[in-house]
């Protein structure tokens, strides 16, 4: 009655068992689960209203809010292809020192890209804040491969911060 065909058959199912429970666990633990809940008044609701909008800070004012400090916290993430020093050397990037000053596209012995060198000019504070939040959107064309920064704040601490590599720093606009 009970053969070796039913043993091999037995730990089959068992082993398949196993596998099914197993994976199912390992899934679980690897990606949680994560329960939504709708309420009635969501449902109800129109989607805009549920999430406010936040506050748009005018551009001065997050200026006048900015620390070189918290500027060079968040530049940290532009260190490895940029140089801040006076005279330093470019990197993948071009040395970012007086980059308000002394025009776009005007560091020495930097190759830059077809689209910085025509776009002549000098930086100024509002287009570095477009440029930081997308390079790519801000200038087609452009070689800096870097994503943004997409938080406002984070842009403007980082402006200030550029800003203060300067012997004589743009002034900020009054808030």
């Amino acid at each position: 009655m009970w053969s070796m065909k039913t043993n091999v058959v037995f730990g089959a199912i068992l082993v398949a068992a196993w596998m099914i429970w197993g994976t199912n666990y390992l899934g679980n633990i690897l990606i949680p689960h994560i329960e939504i809940v709708h309420s009635d008044e969501d449902a109800a609701a129109p989607a805009a209203a549920q999430k406010a909008p936040e506050p748009v800070v005018p551009f001065p004012v997050l200026l006048a809010e900015a620390t070189a400090e918290r500027g060079k916290r968040v530049a940290k993430k532009c260190i490895s292809c940029h140089t801040f020093a006076s005279g330093g050397k470019n990197k993948v990037g071009p040395n970012l020192w007086s980059v308000f000053t002394r025009g776009r596209a005007g560091a020495d012995g930097f190759s830059y890209s077809s689209a910085m060198s025509g776009l002549g000019g000098e930086w100024t504070l509002e287009d570095m804040d477009k440029f930081l939040l997308k390079p790519k959107n801000f200038l087609k064309g452009t070689k800096m491969a870097f994503v943004g920064l997409r938080k406002p704040t984070d842009r403007a601490a980082v402006i200030v911060y550029m800003r203060s590599f300067d012997n004589s720093p743009v002034p900020l606009p009054a808030p």
